[in-house]
């Protein structure tokens, strides 16, 4: 059986304007695109807060998902709300306005028998957020974590505190150059690797992913889409592929790496065809095979 995942991050309400159409109250939030993902490929233990507006039935269909909801809070008040507008399918997201609610207030925390979870993946939250979640886990074998533009600006010090304590990052290609203060992406990269996580992964949308490793770089291009509907989400979708298969796998190594970046571009594919979670709550690990065979066959030489 794969190594269980613990994730901390957020659950939300997403309004979303794309050029398909708009949707209200869609489900949304980082911890749960990766749980609702990354649980086709191993157990996962979900950490966030939501409010008592939050739908029993949305989390019945995690349960059922394998996701572990004990660490879940649920308090009085409205839970944390986005809502954001893609002026086109290759757009970056615009964000309209940001409700925090609950999750203004939310502390983490680990119950004591999660504590050991061998793999971990710290959601875009706060710095100190994530770095008290270090605090209250042991010894776990492999540590992934995302960020923003936002945490990178204004939170720095916190952060570079979390770079050195983590295995792996997986953030966009602004990012990287951000957080690196160098626009050669090959030069950011080894200097966000020489503030600690020894793996990047840099996420460059309709372009693909980089890997960079100690022993070398990869690179996949993205899937190929008719159309997409909806990209909220789709970076934590990817993260929980990654996660995902190296769980399943049970190595980090390069081969292993190689393999998890392929199956993130699968996974965030997925995301894009539907708003908020309704494509990705319908697939199984079939579909996922099917559509790595077919990039796969996109790529061989």
């Amino acid at each position: 059986m794969a190594d269980g995942i613990l994730v901390v991050g957020s659950v939300a309400f997403d309004d979303l304007e794309t050029p398909h159409g708009v949707r209200e109250g869609a489900l949304g939030g980082s911890a749960n695109y990766f749980s609702a993902s990354a649980s086709l490929f191993a157990p996962i233990r979900l950490v966030a807060v939501v409010g008592d507006d939050f739908p029993e039935a949305h989390l019945e269909a995690l349960e059922a998902r394998g996701v572990d909801l004990k660490g879940l809070e649920r308090v009085e008040g409205p839970t944390f709300r986005w809502k954001g507008r893609y002026a086109a399918e290759d757009a970056d997201a615009e964000t309209l306005d940001t409700q925090l609610n609950v999750f203004e207030h939310f502390e983490p925390k680990i119950p004591a028998d999660w504590r050991s979870t061998p793999i971990v993946f710290l959601g875009n939250i706060h710095p100190r957020l994530q770095l008290d979640v270090l605090d209250q886990i042991d010894a776990p074998r492999l540590v992934g974590a995302d960020t923003m533009n936002f945490w990178i600006d204004g939170e720095r010090e916190a952060l570079l505190e979390v770079l050195a304590r983590i295995d792996l990052l997986v953030i966009n290609e602004t990012e990287a150059r951000q957080l690196a203060g160098d626009d050669n992406i090959f030069k950011a990269a080894d200097a966000v690797r020489a503030m600690g996580p020894k793996i990047l992964i840099v996420k460059r949308g309709a372009y693909g992913a980089l890997l960079f490793h100690p022993e070398g770089t990869f690179f996949v291009p993205a899937v190929p889409l008719r159309e997409v509907i909806d990209p909220t989400g789709a970076g934590d979708t990817f993260a929980a592929g990654v996660m995902g298969s190296l769980a399943a796998d049970g190595a980090v190594d390069l081969p292993a790496l190689r393999r998890a970046v392929l199956t993130g571009t699968v996974m965030a594919s997925f995301a894009c065809q539907g708003f908020s979670l309704d494509k990705v709550m319908t697939v199984e690990r079939a579909h996922v095979e099917a559509r790595l065979e077919e990039l796969l066959i996109l790529i061989r030489p």
